[in-house]
């Protein structure tokens, strides 16, 4: 019967770990994680994912960079959405070299990066005037069989024509017509 109230104990300290995070309400959210331990209940993935994607959002890289490494101390290993967080947030930071060793890292951990990673990637290396780059990394999507939706190819699009390189936009406008993504 315990067994069955620690999972329940779980999602209930999940949920609200997850609602203090997206209040910015950081204090209160990594408090709550010590209440967790000190009463034994387990943290896991989910409650690890829900802080460090609050604490980047409120730009606080240094103290989710240590959260992230007490994760990895406590046995908690890294999910696709943990990596997935960490790209985001290094790619928003203007740390796009970082994103990039973790995106590899990824590969080599077994893990697929799914629609959303790699068009966090894409967004990325856009915003950074890398288009050559973003147009690799959807090629790479599509050879990895993944792939693109709407956002990803509205995002290489409006890279595109924003710096002038207007036929390959367009080519890129056909596409996404093509697969049905965009009513033309």
């Amino acid at each position: 019967m315990r067994r069955k109230n620690l999972v329940h104990d779980t999602v209930t300290y999940n949920t609200l770990v997850d609602g203090l995070g997206k209040s910015r309400r950081i204090l209160c959210a990594l408090e709550l994680l010590e209440k967790m331990h000190d009463r034994g209940q387990p943290a896991d993935i989910v409650t690890y994912n829900s802080l460090l994607d609050a604490l980047f959002n409120i730009k606080q890289h240094d103290k989710a960079l240590m959260l992230f490494n007490q994760m990895k101390e406590c046995g908690i290993d890294p999910d696709i959405y943990t990596y997935t967080i960490l790209i985001d947030a290094m790619c928003k930071s203007g740390r796009l070299k970082n994103a990039k060793e973790i995106f590899q890292d990824l590969s080599i951990k077994g893990y697929r990066p799914d629609v959303r990673t790699y068009t966090i990637m894409i967004n990325g290396l856009c915003k950074e005037g890398l288009l050559h780059e973003a147009l690799a990394f959807l090629s790479k999507m599509e050879d990895n069989g993944c792939l693109p939706n709407a956002v990803t190819y509205e995002i290489i699009i409006r890279a595109l024509f924003e710096k002038g390189e207007n036929d390959n936009a367009e080519k890129l406008l056909r596409e996404m017509i093509s697969r049905g993504l965009l009513q033309g």
